[in-house]
Formats: C-alpha cells, structure tokens, sequence
C-alpha cells in the first residue's frame, strides 16, 4: 500500500508542478495588464480634467468640463488623450479639441470625424459647426445638417439647437418644426444647455410662437443648473420685468452669479446697473452717466 501511495504521488508532483508553473508564470502577464489598465485609466482621468467638454452628453457626471482648455494644458491634453483615443471616443473627441485649441486644424477635424463614426454626438455637432461656417474649407450645410440631426437624436441639445438655426436660416429641406421638437426632447432630459437654447428659440420666436414667459421658465431652470448665459438673460428679463415680475435685486444677483462665470455681458449689465440714469442733450447724446 505504501509504495503505491509513494508511486500516486510521483504521479501527481509533475502535474502539480506544471499547474504551479503555468500559474506562476501567468501572473507577471497579470500584473502587466492590470498595470496597463490602470495607466490607461490614469491618462483618461488626466484627459477628463484638462480637456473635457462641459457640454458632452460622454463626459462623466463628476467632470465639470471646460469650455476652453487653457493654453499650458494643451500639449499635455494632446499627450494623454492620445494614449486613450484609441479605446475611448470621448478621448478622441477630446483630442480633436486640444488639437483645434492648438491650431492643428486639419488634425482636429480627423479626431472629430473618427469620434463622430463612433458615435460622439459632440464630435457631430464641432464637426458641423465647421462644416456649416467653412471656417477650414469649403462649406458643407448638408453634411452640417445631416451631423446635427444625427447628434440630435441621439438626444444631443447643441445638436438640436443648431439643426433648428441651420433649418431657421432657409437652408436645405429641414423641418425648423422638427428641429425644435427635438429640442424640447432634449430640454425634457434636464439639459440645462437645452433648456437655454430652446429658452431662446421662445424668446425670439424663431420656428415657433414668441413665448417669454415660456423662455423666462427655461432660462430659470438652466441658471438653477449654472448656466453662464442662461444666467445672464435671467439677470436681463428679472431687470426689465420680460416674461414676469421686475425685480432688480434679483437681476443683479443673476448677473452676478453669471460674471463670476466670465459671462462678459453679464459683467457689462454690472456696470450698468451701477449707473442707471443717463443724462442726454435735446439731440439725444449722451452726455455722462449717474452712478450709486
């Protein structure tokens, strides 16, 4: 019995071994790869912080964006969203911005078009803002169109506001109805860059009936949501009494609020608010400004 108990367990050793063997040497491939991951990860993080879009339905809830990547970031934004532009459109979306902020224009739109085949709506929307300006080529309103409608859709609200510009501007066979549908979709998502825009598509009346109490509705939930413009024209119909009750207490916390966002405008109506009363000749010129 004792020699066959001896004999099974040379039998076994050599399989245990080979199992040992084969596990052990799996694991440095497994580090390799978990450090891979997490490299990517790092660089994807570092490309959110520098170079993400505040208005990106892809960027994560706990990114704010930027609205413009600051002139230092952006070699550095170019380095680490390359790195993971490969595996991750907003990356690539995001390397088209640090390209543009670098003036890399043919580049940028490349990063945009790759982004926007994997389904980026911002990219869409960037893509054809170029495309509908030619402000690198020749101008392109049907495939602008096309590019917003498809961001549009896919619930994008920039998407659907410029559609409804592009479709109100006379071009092509768009429905400005239907552009504005899509918007009000967006703006039902809690899109605070929805709501403005839809906000001001009311205001102005464009593709639909003028409605300021509607917009003054809009423009309050988006600036509830810290939206810079949307502030700035909460300030503007709380001063005059647009839509609802005057009240310059609070136009002058809204603007504010928005100056404090760079709003430029909003730093203007500051200014203003300051010196309200003008003093003009029979002519109608101005001859100086009361200020409190």
């Amino acid at each position: 019995m004792a020699a066959r108990d001896d004999a099974s367990k040379v039998k076994v050793m050599p399989t245990t071994l080979a199992f040992l063997a084969l596990t052990l040497g799996s694991m440095p491939i497994m580090l390799m790869t978990a450090e891979t991951a997490n490299a990517q990860s790092a660089d994807l993080v570092l490309c959110d912080r520098i170079a993400a879009d505040p208005a990106d339905p892809d960027k994560p809830a706990d990114v704010r964006g930027v609205s413009e990547i600051t002139p230092s970031d952006v070699a550095t934004a170019i380095k680490f969203c390359k790195r993971v532009s490969a595996t991750s459109r907003r990356a690539l979306y995001q390397l088209g911005r640090a390209y543009a902020a670098n003036g890399q224009v043919t580049d940028a739109l490349s990063a945009y078009r790759k982004a926007a085949d994997k389904g980026s709506s911002a990219a869409m929307v960037e893509l054809g803002t170029v495309l509908a300006s030619g402000s690198a080529g020749a101008k392109d309103e049907t495939e602008a169109r096309s590019l917003f409608a498809r961001a549009a859709q896919a619930g994008n609200a920039r998407g659907a506001a410029n559609l409804a510009a592009l479709s109100g501007d006379g071009g092509g066979s768009s429905d400005p109805a239907e552009a504005r549908a899509m918007l009000v979709k967006a703006a039902e998502t809690n899109s605070a860059e929805a709501q403005f825009q839809l906000g001001l598509m009311m205001a102005n009346g464009l593709d639909g009936p003028k409605d300021d109490t509607g917009a003054r509705g809009l423009f309050e939930k988006a600036a509830a949501q810290g939206h810079a413009a949307a502030l700035d024209w909460m300030g503007s119909f709380a001063e005059t009494g647009r839509g609802g009750p005057e009240d310059k207490k609070a136009a002058k916390n809204y603007y504010e609020k928005a100056a404090a966002l760079g709003n430029d405008d909003a730093k203007a109506a500051l200014e203003r608010l300051k010196c309200p009363l003008v003093m003009k000749t029979k002519k109608g010129e101005v001859l100086t400004h009361l200020c409190f």
